[in-house]
C-alpha cells in the first residue's frame, strides 16, 4: 500500500462476516505502520515470518477512520474484496473507490461523519494545433448527480486549465496513457496536476471514443430533449471527455443514475482565476501544517456554517471569486443585512440552520435505494422547520429598505415556495410515521395505518407493560431505586435486560433466581427468567411488525423519493444562506470588525485600503496586528517596490492585499477601517518555491516555471504578487532577472503588482518605467528598545521573537512593521542571524566580510558598471557606513540614511576621500608629543583645521555625512 503516485497504489481488503477488514500482503505492513504503529499486529497466515503471508485485521471503526485518510487525504485508491458464495478459495472486488469516485464507499466512509467536499473526477482531453490548443474538460460530482463540460483555447503553460481545476477543486483527472511514443502537451498536463496535488489516472485512447456518448447522455440526463440539439453537443474535446468519465465512474451500469443527472456548461470566464501558487500564498485552503489551529487558513476563518453544505460552498466560492460586480454587491447587500440585524444572525445559526441536515447525501440515499425511515423522518423534520425559518428572515429589521427586499427576493420567497411543494411529504409523514416512537429513536409505521400493525402494537404494548412490572418487582427485591439504580434496557445481543453498576452488584450474590449475562465497564447485566420470556416475546413481536410494515415503509420511501429535486435545490438555498451568515459573523467577531468594500468595474477604479489587515495573522492569540495602508493607482502607483529589513513584514503586507481582494470578489467583507477595489480577473503569486528532486526541478526552476506562468497569463485588469524573485541564482543573475521581470510587468503588461524584494538596486527601476513607486517597512535605529512606543509588537508570521537586536556597534533596531514611501537599501540580514542566537565571532567575521564585499562592489560599480547599475552601487556604498560610529544618529530610521546614501555620487566620494586624507596631513603635520598629551591644544587644532575646510566639506554631501558624528558633535 502506498500513495497513487507509486506503482503499487491499491490498499486491498478482504470482508468477514463480522464487519472487520483484513488486510494482505504489503498491505498489511503498511496498516502496521501508520495505524497501529507497531508491527505485533502483524499475523502470517500458512506459515511462519518467512513463508506465510501478512495479515492485519481492521476493526470497522478503525477501517472507516483509516479509508477515510487514505482517500481524502493521502490520495490513495481503494479495493475491498470479498469471498463469493458457494464457492471455495473465489474472491472479487465488491467496492473499488479513488479520490474522485466515492460512490462505492460512501455509506462507509461517511456513516458517522459528515462530506466535508465533493469528489470532483475531471477527464481532459487537448487538442494541440500549429498555434493554439483547445483544452475540453468533463468534470462529475457524482453526490449531486451533475455533469459539467467546458473547451476552452489555451496557452502553451495551460494556465487555463490550472485555473479550472482550482476553481473546480478537483481530486482526480483521467487523462490518455502514452501509448508508444511520449506526448509533450501530456507532459505538461501531468506537471500542473502533480503541482495542484490531483491524483492521475490514465485511461485507454478508447475510453475517449465518441461512438456512444450521444446515447449514454440521453439515458442520463433528466430533460426529455436529446443531447445532440443542445449546443454543447458540438464541443467533441469535451464530449470525447465525457465519454471517459462516464465508463470510468460507471454511470450507465446502476438504472438508478437514468434520467437523475444534469448538464452544465462551465464559463471560465464568471469567474477569478487562481493558480496553485496563489492558492498557497494566500493561505486560502487548510493544510497539514496548520494543525487544529484553523484560523491559519483563509477557509478555516470564514467557516463559520453550521451545515455540511455550507462549509462545501464556502471552499467553492472561495475558489471561484466572482468578477460580475453585480453579483458581488448583492452577496454584500445581504451579508451587511447580516451585520446590522445581530438578533436574526444568532437565530439562524443556532435554531435553523444547525438543525439542518445534508439534504444532498440525504436526497441521494433515496435515489440509490438505500433510504429507511428514518431518513423519511430527518426530511421530515427539515420540511417542519421551514416556516420558522421564514418567519425569522420576514422579521428582518435593518433600517434599509434594499436590505429587506434582497432578502425576500434570494431567500424568503424561495423558501415559501418549497414549505409550499414540501406540504404534501409533511402530511403523509404524519399520517403514516408513529412520531411518538421516533423520541425513542424507534422509526415504525403507525399502528392504526394497517390492521395486522394494530395487533401487533398491541401484543408488543402488553409485553413491554409485563417488563416494567417485572422491573418494579426485581427493584423492589433487590431494594434498588428504579431507573437510578436498577436500570432496563435493550441489550443488542442479550435483549432487554437489567443492568446494575459494579458497585451495587454485589447484591445478586447467592441469588439464583438472577441470571448474570455479563460484566461490562458501564455494570452488570442480568435478567430473569420471567424477563428472558418476556424478551423474546418481545423480539418476535418487532420483527413480525418489522416485516408487516417492510411493504408500507417501502411505499413511503418511494414517495417521499419523489420529492429529491426539491430537496436538493433547496439544500443549495440552505448552503448559499449558511455562508452569508457565516461572512457577517465573522465580519462582525474579528478582531477589528471588517467593513464592506467599494467596488468597482474591472478596469476602473483603483485599490485604496485604509488600515488594511491579514485576516488570518490578526485572528492569532497574542497579536498585536500592526495595519497599513494600501494605495494602488491607474496611471500613478501601479507597481509597488517594497524594500525593507528581513522579517519587517513584506510578505505579509503583499499576502494581505491578494486575500483582500479575493475576499471582496467572494461576497465578504474585508478586514480594514475603509476599503475601495476594482475587480480583478485573476490573482498570481510567486511566493516561496521548493525543488522537486525526483522530478529533476530545482528551486529556481520551480520559481521560474511560476514566474513564466504569470508573464504569459497576466492582463491589464490581473493583481500579481511575487515575493524575493531571483534567490535561487546568484546575485547578478537574479537581480537582471528581476529588473527585466518588473520592467516587462510595469511597462507591457501594466496590470497592478507588488514586488517584495532585497534587491534595492531594483528601486531605480522608476527612473525608466512609469508608474512605479517605492514603499519600505520601517526600522527604528536607536541606543536601545526603549527608545520606540511599542518595539516589542511583533507581527505574526514574520517573527515570534524580540524585534530588537544590537547592531553597529552597540546601536539597537527595532523592526515597526510599518510601510512607508520610500527605499530602504539594507536588509539587516546580520540582524537575523543575532535573533537566531549565532555565535558572536560568526556574527563579527560575518559583518566584516559584508563590508569587504561591498568595497569590493563600490569599486566595481564604479569602473564599469552600468548607468542604472552604478547608482544602485553608489548607493550600496553607504551600507558599510552602518558599522562606523555615528553614521546613523539615534532615533534616526534606516530609511532616512538610504535617502541618504542614494544622492551620493561615485564622484563625491572619490573627492571626499582625497579630501579626508589631506584633513587627517593637516591635524598631524606639526606632531608632537606633548601635543598628543594635551587635550585642550588637540582640540584647537582639531576646530582650526575644520575652519580650514569647512566650505569644502559643506560643498561635499557625502563627507558632509560621514563626517558628521566625528567633526560636528
Amino acid at each position: 500500500m502506498s500513495e497513487a503516485s507509486s506503482l503499487k497504489d491499491r490498499p486491498e481488503f478482504d470482508l468477514d462476516n463480522q464487519g472487520e477488514q483484513n488486510v494482505h500482503g504489503e498491505d498489511a505492513y503498511f496498516i502496521a505502520q501508520h495505524v497501529y504503529k507497531t508491527t505485533s499486529v502483524i499475523k502470517y497466515l500458512g506459515g511462519d515470518v518467512t513463508t506465510g503471508v501478512p495479515s492485519c485485521t481492521l476493526s470497522r471503526t478503525t477501517c472507516e477512520t483509516f479509508l477515510r485518510d487514505a482517500l481524502l487525504n493521502r490520495q490513495m485508491r481503494v479495493e475491498i474484496w470479498a469471498a463469493e458464495p458457494r464457492k471455495q478459495n473465489v474472491w472479487s472486488i465488491i467496492k473499488r473507490a479513488s479520490p474522485g469516485n466515492l460512490q462505492d464507499m460512501e455509506d462507509l466512509l461517511f456513516a458517522h461523519t459528515d462530506m466535508a467536499a465533493s469528489p470532483i473526477v475531471m477527464a481532459v482531453k487537448i487538442q494541440a494545433g500549429a498555434d493554439h490548443r483547445t483544452v475540453g474538460v468533463c468534470f462529475a460530482d457524482a453526490t449531486v448527480r451533475e455533469l459539467g463540460i467546458s473547451e476552452f483555447i489555451d496557452n502553451d503553460l495551460y494556465s487555463n486549465f490550472e485555473s479550472l481545476v482550482i476553481q473546480l477543486g478537483v481530486k482526480e483527472c483521467l487523462i490518455q496513457a502514452d501509448e508508444g511514443q511520449k506526448d509533450y502537451e501530456l507532459s505538461k498536463l501531468r506537471t500542473i496536476l502533480q503541482h495542484c496535488g490531483i491524483v492521475i489516472t490514465e485511461r485507454k485512447k478508447s475510453d475517449f471514443s465518441l461512438k456512444d456518448v450521444e446515447q449514454d447522455y440521453n439515458r442520463l440526463l433528466e430533460e426529455e430533449i436529446s443531447i445532440a440539439a443542445l449546443p454543447e453537443f458540438e464541443l467533441k474535446n469535451a464530449m470525447a471527455a465525457s465519454a471517459c468519465v462516464m465508463k470510468y465512474l460507471a454511470l450507465l451500469t446502476d438504472e438508478t443514475n437514468f434520467g437523475q443527472y444534469t448538464l452544465c456548461n462551465h464559463d471560465l470566464s464568471q469567474y477569478m482565476k487562481l493558480d496553485a501558487s496563489a492558492v498557497q500564498a494566500l493561505n486560502l485552503m487548510p493544510s497539514p501544517r496548520d494543525g487544529a489551529n484553523k484560523s491559519m487558513s483563509l477557509y478555516g476563518l470564514l467557516n463559520k456554517c453550521k451545515t455540511t453544505q455550507g462549509g462545501r460552498m464556502l471552499g467553492q466560492w472561495l475558489k471561484q471569486p466572482l468578477m460580475d460586480i453585480t453579483a458581488i454587491e448583492k452577496r454584500q447587500t445581504m451579508v451587511e443585512a447580516f451585520t446590522l440585524d445581530s438578533e436574526l444572525r444568532q437565530t439562524l445559526q443556532e435554531s435553523h440552520l444547525k438543525m439542518i441536515p445534508d439534504l444532498h447525501r440525504l436526497a441521494k440515499r433515496f435515489q440509490r435505494g438505500v433510504a429507511s425511515l428514518q431518513d423519511v423522518v430527518r426530511a421530515y423534520q427539515v420540511v417542519v422547520r421551514l416556516p420558522g425559518l421564514v418567519s425569522a428572515l420576514a422579521s428582518c429589521e435593518t433600517g434599509a429598505p434594499e436590505h429587506k427586499e434582497m432578502l425576500d427576493a434570494q431567500f424568503t420567497t424561495p423558501f415559501q415556495e418549497y414549505t409550499s411543494n414540501l406540504q404534501k411529504l409533511q402530511e403523509l409523514v404524519e399520517t403514516t410515521i408513529d412520531l411518538e416512537a421516533v423520541d425513542r429513536h424507534e422509526y415504525l409505521i403507525k399502528a392504526e395505518f394497517d390492521q395486522g400493525l394494530k395487533v401487533l402494537r398491541s401484543k408488543m404494548e402488553a409485553v413491554k407493560q409485563a417488563m416494567e412490572k417485572e422491573h418494579e418487582r426485581v427493584a423492589d427485591e433487590l431494594n434498588m431505586e428504579v431507573d437510578k439504580k436498577l436500570k432496563m434496557e435493550d441489550h443488542q445481543v442479550y435483549g432487554w435486560s437489567f443492568r446494575l453498576s459494579r458497585n451495587d452488584s454485589s447484591c445478586l450474590r447467592n441469588k439464583s433466581s438472577y441470571i448474570e449475562l455479563t460484566t461490562q465497564k458501564n455494570g452488570v447485566l442480568f435478567t430473569t427468567t420471567k424477563m428472558r420470556t418476556a424478551s423474546q416475546a418481545f423480539g418476535d413481536a418487532s420483527q413480525e411488525y418489522e416485516r408487516t410494515q417492510s411493504s408500507l415503509a417501502k411505499e413511503v420511501i418511494g414517495i417521499v423519493s419523489t420529492y429529491c429535486p426539491v430537496l436538493e435545490k433547496l439544500n443549495t438555498l440552505v448552503a448559499q444562506l449558511d455562508v452569508l451568515v457565516s461572512f457577517a459573523h465573522v465580519s462582525v467577531h474579528a478582531p477589528m470588525p471588517f467593513v464592506r468594500p467599494h467596488m468597482k468595474a474591472m478596469g476602473s477604479g483603483d485599490v485604496i485600503l485604509k488600515e488594511s489587515r491579514h485576516p488570518c495573522l490578526e485572528a492569532q492569540d497574542d497579536v498585536a496586528f500592526i495595519p497599513n495602508d494600501v494605495s494602488l493607482v491607474r496611471g500613478k502607483t501601479e507597481f509597488l517596490i517594497i524594500t525593507g529589513p528581513n522579517m519587517g513584514g513584506k510578505s505579509t503586507y503583499i499576502r494581505q492585499i491578494g486575500v483582500i481582494a479575493l475576499m471582496a470578489q467572494a461576497g465578504c467583507f474585508v478586514p480594514c477601517a475603509e476599503a475601495s477595489l476594482c475587480v480583478f480577473d485573476c490573482i498570481l503569486a510567486r511566493v516561496g518555491a521548493g525543488d522537486s528532486q525526483m522530478k529533476g526541478v530545482s528551486t529556481f526552476m520551480a520559481e521560474m516555471l511560476e514566474t513564466a506562468s504569470i508573464l504569459k497569463s497576466a492582463t491589464e485588469n490581473s493583481l500579481i504578487v511575487i515575493d524575493e524573485l531571483g534567490r535561487g541564482t546568484s546575485t547578478y543573475d537574479g537581480f537582471g532577472l528581476a529588473w527585466a521581470i518588473s520592467e516587462h510587468i510595469a511597462t507591457k503588461i501594466k496590470s497592478f503588482c507588488l514586488f517584495a524584494t532585497h534587491f534595492h538596486e531594483l528601486t531605480s527601476l522608476g527612473e525608466t518605467a512609469p508608474f512605479v513607486g517605492n514603499l519600505h517597512v520601517s526600522a527604528h535605529v536607536g541606543n536601545s528598545a526603549d527608545d520606540v512606543e511599542g518595539a516589542e509588537v511583533i507581527m505574526a508570521g514574520d517573527t515570534t521573537e524580540t524585534s530588537t537586536a544590537s547592531v553597529s556597534r552597540g546601536r539597537d533596531i527595532t523592526l515597526l512593521y510599518k510601510v512607508v514611501e520610500g527605499v530602504c537599501d539594507q536588509s539587516f540580514g546580520i540582524h537575523v542571524a543575532e535573533l537566531a542566537q549565532f555565535p558572536d565571532s560568526v556574527v563579527e567575521l560575518a559583518k566584516r566580510k559584508a563590508d569587504e564585499l561591498e568595497d569590493f562592489s563600490l569599486s566595481h560599480h564604479s569602473a564599469s558598471a552600468p548607468a542604472h547599475f552604478a547608482s544602485a552601487g553608489a548607493s550600496a556604498a553607504g551600507a558599510p557606513t552602518a558599522t562606523l560610529p555615528g553614521t546613523l544618529k539615534s532615533g534616526e530610521t534606516a530609511s532616512s540614511s538610504a535617502h541618504k546614501n542614494k544622492r551620493a555620487r561615485n564622484e563625491d566620494i572619490e573627492a571626499g576621500t582625497a579630501l579626508i586624507e589631506e584633513m587627517i596631513h593637516a591635524i598631524t603635520r606639526d606632531y608632537t608629543s606633548e601635543l598628543v598629551q594635551d587635550r585642550a591644544a588637540m582640540l584647537q587644532r582639531i576646530d582650526q583645521v575644520r575652519g580650514e575646510y569647512h566650505d569644502k566639506i559643506q560643498a561635499n554631501p557625502w563627507l558632509q555625512q560621514q563626517l558628521s558624528g566625528v567633526f560636528w558633535s
